[in-house]
């Protein structure tokens, strides 16, 4: 009995993805390397109540909350500072705990061992997170404000529209970027050009390079989320919208406007990251989609009403359908994806050349 630790612990140790020697520079790593190391992290978390007992019952939110940022990094992609400043917060929290709590005595060598290990990742995440925020940093100077380098080499590989099946460009933030739509609308001439994070003055800012020039017969916009979590004036976010339906008139581009979608808070006792509602209140998004109804009418655009059909009986994003309250998950998706379609066909047809041409601009 003496040695049931090796035949428990032992084997979490020798778990694919750990670290034979120290982790790498965290200011260097990779994708690749940092999903390694997180998912070694959550083993190495997960086996720590072997010889500290009550470490996994005080330390299971913090694990609850880390597994969760670790799925919504995979979703969302790394590189993404709120999401992993979370999963620092987590990782420094667990330690802290471990530290804290009584320990057997004589305390195994591989516990320490483990205890170790997890202090080296702390150590590189640490680098990983500065060497993210210095890049944010750069990132507000850099004169690409818009990020219209994101997509430009993709847009001068991009072969012409295809006669009898309609280009639709799907222009939009985080909850577009995220979407495979290849996976969705299989066999369709439907291009993303989502990027996370995005207002709508930056929507606005690339729509030349990233709809107008890929010659689409429809644009499906879907923006305004973020514009109210950072506390952008509604006004300023119709007139974004606004000047972008100005310019698809002008170039015949079918315009679909998408409401925002609703958000929920069902998981913020696991994270008090995942109280969506304090920054992005359901009144807010219900004006932001009253106003988009509403010019649509008045336009005779296409409206595509995401909202109501994700709605719950509480007035707030359906539970199952987003795992941080948030964006979509899989079965969030499933949701959308035919009343995409069915807007998109609406607009342009089930496939029905319709590729618009270039209008001549007129001098005053």
């Amino acid at each position: 009995m003496a040695s049931w630790w090796k035949v428990v612990l032992l084997p979490l140790l020798a778990l694919p993805g750990a670290f034979a020697q120290a982790p790498p520079d965290g200011a260097h790593l990779n994708d690749a390397q940092v999903l390694k190391m997180y998912e070694r992290t959550l083993q190495l978390m997960e086996s720590g109540g072997v010889f500290v007992p009550d470490l996994t019952r005080a330390g299971r939110p913090i694990l609850e909350t880390s597994r969760l940022t670790l799925d919504s990094l995979k979703f969302m992609g790394f590189r993404n500072p709120p999401l992993e400043y979370r999963w620092l917060a987590s990782l420094r929290a667990f330690l802290l705990l471990a530290d804290a709590l009584p320990k057997p005595v004589p305390f195994p060598e591989e516990s320490r061992k483990q205890l170790a290990e997890l202090r080296e990742i702390l150590h590189t995440t640490e680098e990983y997170f500065q060497t993210q925020l210095e890049q944010v940093q750069s990132d507000l100077r850099d004169p690409d404000r818009d990020e219209i380098k994101r997509y430009a080499d993709d847009n001068l590989k991009l072969a012409p529209p295809r006669a009898g099946s309609p280009r639709v460009v799907f222009l939009g933030d985080s909850i577009t970027d995220a979407w495979r739509l290849n996976e969705y609308f299989p066999g369709k001439d439907f291009i993303n050009r989502g990027i996370s994070g995005q207002i709508t003055g930056q929507m606005l800012g690339r729509f030349l390079t990233d709809v107008i020039s890929l010659r689409p017969a429809a644009v499906l916009i879907l923006a305004g989320t973020n514009d109210i979590a950072r506390g952008v004036d509604i006004v300023t976010a119709t007139n974004d919208l606004t000047m972008m339906a100005d310019l698809a008139d002008h170039y015949h581009i079918k315009v679909i406007l998408a409401s925002a979608l609703p958000v929920h808070d069902y998981n913020m006792a696991l994270s008090p990251a995942y109280e969506r509602t304090k920054k992005r209140s359901p009144q807010v998004i219900r004006a932001l989609n009253d106003w988009i109804m509403a010019f649509s009418q008045k336009r005779g655009y296409v409206f595509l009403n995401y909202y109501q059909p994700m709605l719950d009986v509480r007035l707030m994003l359906t539970k199952e359908y987003s795992d941080d309250g948030l964006h979509p998950n899989p079965a969030g998706y499933r949701v959308m994806a035919p009343l995409a379609l069915a807007a998109i066909e609406k607009a342009v047809g089930p496939g029905v050349s319709a590729q618009p041409q270039k209008r001549r601009l007129r001098l005053f």
